[in-house]
């Protein structure tokens, strides 16, 4: 496999990874599910509910784009399947720790949940990111070996 199909296995994992945290685990389980939060809950509820849409879109373009370079990749060379794992592992840590860091924290366009007692749930949403990343790099490494 070329240097740059490598990239392209990793690239499409990392966006494959990014949507499908974007799309299942937060839009899916905390905004549908648990009615926790929306993407955007500094006005109505409309408001709400059209950036919930406009985010379950973009979410979905990146998870699409990741398979479309999967594709690419597949169409050429044998995928790596290993590394690609890793990537995407890599990916859901990653969006889950931009999320809570920007959308949460600097921008604070929404929490996690809305409670009076907000540590725990930062503390699990960080820290689970964080360890999803870990894993998902450890995973790469290692792949990598092979």
């Amino acid at each position: 496999m070329s240097r740059r199909e490598d990239r392209q296995t990793v690239a499409s994992g990392l966006l494959f990874g990014c949507g499908i945290a974007a799309a299942l685990i937060d839009l899916f389980i905390f905004h549908l599910v648990l009615q926790w939060h929306h993407f955007y809950d500094l006005s109505t509820t409309g408001v709400a509910l059209l950036a919930d849409g406009f985010f379950h879109a973009v979410a979905w373009f990146i998870t699409v784009w990741g398979l479309f370079l999967l594709a690419g990749v597949r169409s050429r060379h044998r995928v790596h399947w290993g590394r690609w794992s890793g990537a995407v592992i890599a990916g859901v840590g990653f969006f889950q720790l931009f999320d809570a860091v920007v959308n949460h924290k600097i921008l604070g366009i929404h929490q996690v949940r809305y409670v009076v007692g907000l540590l725990p749930y930062d503390v699990a949403w960080i820290g689970s990111a964080i360890l999803l990343a870990l894993v998902g790099l450890w995973v790469l490494r290692r792949a990598s070996r092979n």
